[in-house]
């Protein structure tokens, strides 16, 4: 029996269903019926019930669950309600507890789906079976604060523009280290008018602002505030978190510890974590999910109250001394 949809194609199995798919309850029975495997299969998240945890409806999941040979099966080192849990699924999350899965199976470096909720939005989401599974004071400090400043930081637009968020060094020791001088009015004038006019001039022009815990580095129109070599020079003894808002393939993260790159093309606040994550990686990356800049900022543990540091205009206008900062 095949399957056939509005568009005119036809198959058997999961071949061809989209993200969207997974919220139509009468497509994936009918995908089932016709013999699509529901333990299996699916590109990219490998198991019917771990797509539908993340991208579908709790029908769909409920539909699922009774076809499934285990509703807590493993996949990448997560169930489905793991996923749900760190998709911001709660309604998903609620559908798969009810047809049996088990929230405080351990996995993920100790974040079960119940102890990741407990970091959440919801942390009532699941009954906590003892005191001793919630989240250390560590724990619960970085989901309070991570609250806080995704509040204080808003929805904004960041697009094109780099950034440095540095720990513990003001911006006077940043522009030390950086070796910068006051930019001049014709710089001035230049990242005024057009910036992209002289680019490799512009590069050399980024904007510097002390906040609480460190201080931040910023260019509104290029990647410099990012380049290795910058961030390797600001880091000696501390931490600095960099991104650039790539608009051609995404945000590219770097992180330099103690003058030396630790971490580079990363995604900040991506969509995925891996079972060999650290558990602090884990948990960042969950409550900065797709919270680009905020993740930078909380990294290097800087308090922004507000996007000034990140939007303009900087404390100071800084020129870098030109070199290879690619090297």
């Amino acid at each position: 029996m095949a399957v056939t949809n509005g568009a005119g194609w036809s198959d058997i199995g999961w071949s061809g269903t989209g993200r969207n798919d997974w919220t139509d309850l009468g497509l994936i029975r009918a995908r089932l019926d016709a013999g699509a495997d529901p333990n299996s299969g699916v590109q990219l998240h490998g198991r019917p019930l771990h797509a539908a945890a993340g991208r579908g409806s709790p029908e769909v999941i409920a539909e699922l669950a009774q076809r499934v040979d285990d509703v807590d099966a493993v996949y990448e080192g997560r169930t489905a309600l793991w996923v749900a849990v760190f998709a911001g699924r709660p309604d998903n999350a609620r559908a798969l507890v009810a047809a049996g899965a088990d929230p405080w199976r351990p996995m993920m470096n100790g974040w079960s789906p119940g102890r990741l909720s407990l970091a959440g939005p919801i942390p009532g989401l699941f009954p906590v079976p003892a005191p001793e599974i919630g989240l250390s004071k560590a724990e619960a400090a970085a989901a309070t604060e991570s609250r806080r400043l995704i509040t204080a930081l808003g929805d904004f637009y960041y697009e094109g523009r780099s950034l440095a968020c540095v720990a513990d060094i003001t911006a006077a020791e940043a522009t030390r280290r950086l070796e910068a001088t006051p930019a001049t009015e014709d710089d001035l004038e230049l990242i005024e008018d057009d910036p992209w006019s002289d680019f490799d001039h512009s590069l050399t022009i980024v904007g510097i602002t002390d906040v609480l815990g460190g201080s931040v580095i910023t260019q509104p129109w290029g990647y410099g505030a990012s380049a290795p070599g910058v961030i390797q020079c600001l880091s000696p003894g501390t931490v600095c978190y960099a991104m650039y808002a790539n608009p051609k393939s995404g945000n590219q993260g770097r992180v330099a510890r103690d003058g030396a790159l630790q971490a580079w093309d990363t995604h900040p606040g991506g969509g995925s974590v891996s079972p060999d994550d650290t558990a602090e990686k884990i948990l960042a990356i969950y409550l900065y999910h797709f919270r680009a800049v905020a993740y930078c900022c909380a990294g290097a543990g800087l308090r922004l109250t507000d996007t000034r540091p990140i939007l303009g205009p900087p404390d100071r206008w800084m020129r870098l001394p030109e070199r290879d900062y690619w090297a």
